[in-house]
């Protein structure tokens, strides 16, 4: 039975695990021991403060190790939108500190990241290209492939270029994008990798990346993230967005969410340990949710919208659409009984039934984009689990239709 489930109530089938994942036994109870053995300041000499800045010791090491990063690259952050902005905050200012003389203007920092990247990129570029003090060029994903291509990424390239940011995978598509890093000239890089950690390899020395996003709800760890920065402020700049007591080496200051951390660094243990495990699970069911939407609606009916030729995408995630008129994702979402789930990214669930822009944006047709639904499955999630949705699938298109029919 999927998470999110009441005895009290219908049965319940949680198929949103892009949008955010229950925390692990294992995690909850870190938080707990966290929080009643490490409660003190860990910036304090007495021993709940001591065991606080063990806790934090341990956690930054176990990051680090789940990305092949080392324990001093890891800055904890309050999650992903957090980090992200740090980044582009940070390249943006070290573009202005590299001008040889106060006096030398090399012209205004330009940005390079793809049209399908999430708010957290692409807002705080839009606001920094509105307020005029960055520029930025929003490389359109092919319609091929899903991803940025490399070639179209180093086309985008400018003089005053200061960073590419291309996420590891894409959060509706599931679509992984490939190695940016391959063939740029010096400029900083970074990826956010939410979608992409607990569900496949993440190594940042492979991808070769400067900066690399975590973010804990994403791989069953709490809502807390961390920044990976190769050698902070030594081989890579990282400047503060905040200024307070000095924690996290002035890079991320405020007095350390201990519990929180200790959580995350448990979240991140898993994943090192279980991952392929963890990876083979979810693939597996991903596939048999497919082929049973086939066989249950006919291929014909069945649009699945995350399929591009050449394109690995995430094993967990698949985005489709029932074809039809009237059978809207939401509108059949909301005749399903059982089924959690949404149309597309969670932070976009009040745009009513405009279809989703990374959608069409990746090529797929506006009437197709509509009927998009996005099921991502967790580690937990049975055949027994997908058995029950399609069923529910079925009679909300039942439903739909007689509705529509009166």
């Amino acid at each position: 039975m999927g998470a999110g489930t009441d005895p009290a109530e219908t049965r319940r089938v949680y198929l949103d695990y892009n949008a955010t994942t229950p925390p692990a036994p294992e995690v909850v109870q870190a938080v707990r021991d966290a929080m009643n053995q490490a409660w003190g300041n860990p910036s304090s000499s007495y021993p709940a403060g001591t065991k606080a800045k063990e806790h934090i010791g341990s956690a930054r090491e176990s990051v680090a190790r789940m990305v092949g990063g080392r324990p001093e690259d890891i800055v904890f952050t309050s999650g992903g939108t957090e980090a992200n902005n740090m980044v582009i905050h940070t390249a943006c200012r070290h573009f202005h500190d590299s001008q040889a003389t106060p006096g030398d203007s090399w012209g205004t920092p330009h940005i390079v990241t793809s049209n399908v990247e999430h708010d957290s990129v692409r807002l705080p570029l839009e606001q920094l290209v509105k307020e005029g003090l960055a520029e930025a060029t929003f490389v359109p994903v092919s319609q091929r492939s899903g991803r940025a291509e490399v070639d179209d990424v180093l086309a985008a390239i400018r003089p005053t270029t200061c960073l590419v940011s291309v996420m590891l995978a894409n959060n509706e598509t599931g679509v992984i994008m490939r190695r940016v890093a391959e063939g740029l000239p010096r400029i900083l890089v970074h990826t956010d990798a939410a979608q992409m950690i607990g569900k496949g390899r993440v190594d940042v020395q492979e991808l070769g990346v400067d900066y690399l996003t975590i973010v804990g709800h994403k791989f069953y760890g709490p809502r807390i993230g961390a920044l990976y920065v190769r050698g902070p402020g030594t081989t890579t700049p990282l400047h503060p967005m905040l200024f307070g007591g000095g924690q996290e080496r002035s890079f991320r200051p405020g007095t350390e969410n201990t519990p929180m951390i200790a959580g995350l660094g448990k979240a991140a243990e898993l994943v090192s340990k279980n991952w392929e495990t963890y990876e083979a699970h979810m693939r597996d069911i991903r596939d048999y949710l497919e082929a049973k939407l086939e066989a249950s609606f006919g291929k014909q009916r069945i649009h699945l919208n995350s399929h591009f030729a050449g394109s690995k995408r995430l094993c967990n995630t698949s985005n489709f659409s029932i074809l039809g008129p009237g059978l809207q994702g939401r509108k059949v979402l909301s005749c399903c009984k059982m089924l959690l789930a949404s149309v597309g990214a969670a932070c976009h669930s009040e745009k009513g039934d405009r279809p989703s822009l990374i959608l069409l944006r990746c090529g797929i047709s506006y009437d197709v984009a509509q009927n998009a639904l996005r099921l991502s499955v967790g580690r937990d999630t049975t055949r027994a689990d997908v058995d029950l949705v399609v069923q529910d699938l079925i009679q909300a298109v039942a439903q739909v239709d007689q509705d529509q029919a009166q």
